[in-house]
């Protein structure tokens, strides 16, 4: 084996929260294709609207380093590692797969909220940013939601009515999901296919990248992995590939532009990756569970976008 799989484990005690919200539209609208933007930025907004004491000028601000919107939205580091940027946003992670654009009264938007370290305490404010956003709306549409439902990290409902079962609510770290997922391959054949479901964007060697290689891939994740150990606060050494690389048996990536608004620029932003997959011949054991934990993290720049997200078949 090239991981030293106690030096794994240690570096996988990061704590993090799933939680999967189905909202029903109340009206008929048209959504943007990409509503992991749409939602981030609302839920944003109603962060700003309840919690915000100095009229939204940050820069100024004597309460900063108290401030509800920056824990939960931004990084705060107790020891940064030299590659992060003072924009990364490495405490939580949106996922939403739906790409449709018309939506009628009673349709269904789901979508996924990962909340890593030290954000899982915000999750009331995340709760209650969402719940507001559904009577001001989401997107340029403005469309209005209820929600419908919640459910934890195992898939258990937490909304019986208006009321949040705090009780139901889990925290798991990234081994206990790490070896879950281990235990679903027994008897089967072992994964050798990764697909990425959004678009990733990757740098090697100073280049962003137009297919996927696991030369970019991993030291991806293992930066991913050491930045949220770091903004747990655990003292862990980052992880490192050191294996032979397992040969590609086939590759496929297209190119992807996906828009978000920009309040501070006042214009849309394109945010830009690859989207597609790999089959490789057989992987270690030892890798497959690294790579096995990326399947919650995301990878690469823009995760909180939802970017970089994968599976291993």
């Amino acid at each position: 084996m090239s991981l030293n799989i106690q030096q794994l484990e240690k570096a996988l005690q990061v704590r993090y929260v799933k939680l999967h919200f189905g909202l029903r539209i109340t009206e008929d609208t048209r959504l943007p294709m990409n509503k992991v933007s749409a939602i981030r930025g609302g839920i944003g907004e109603m962060l700003l609207r309840a919690n915000c004491i100095r009229d939204r000028q940050c820069g100024s601000c004597d309460f900063e380093s108290e401030c509800i919107v920056r824990r939960t939205l931004y990084s705060r580091f107790d020891e940064k590692p030299d590659f992060v940027t003072s924009g990364d946003s490495v405490g939580y992670v949106l996922e939403c797969e739906d790409y449709g654009e018309d939506f009628y009264e009673g349709d269904l938007l789901e979508f996924h909220l990962i909340l890593f370290g030290k954000t899982i305490v915000y999750f009331s404010q995340f709760l209650q940013a969402v719940y507001q956003l559904g009577m001001a709306g989401i997107g340029k549409a403005r469309a209005k939601y209820v929600m419908a439902s919640v459910r934890n990290t195992t898939g258990k409902d937490m909304l019986r009515g208006s009321e949040i079962l705090m009780e139901r609510y889990e925290v798991k770290t990234l081994w206990d999901y790490v070896t879950y997922r281990q235990r679903s391959f027994v008897g089967r054949a072992l994964p050798d296919r990764i697909c990425f479901r959004t678009p990733t964007t990757l740098k090697y060697r100073g280049k962003i990248q137009q297919m996927f290689s696991l030369e970019a891939i991993l030291p991806a994740l293992c930066r991913r992995i050491h930045m949220l150990d770091c903004f747990e606060g655990l003292e862990c050494e980052m992880l490192k590939w050191e294996g032979i690389y397992p040969k590609v048996r086939t590759e496929s990536s297209e190119q992807i532009a996906v828009y978000r608004y920009s309040s501070t620029q006042d214009q849309k932003m394109p945010l830009r990756g690859i989207r597609g997959g790999m089959q490789l011949e057989k992987i270690p054991e030892d890798l497959i569970l690294l790579l096995l934990a990326g399947e919650v993290t995301h990878i690469g720049k823009n995760t909180s976008f939802g970017f970089g997200r994968y599976r291993l078949f």
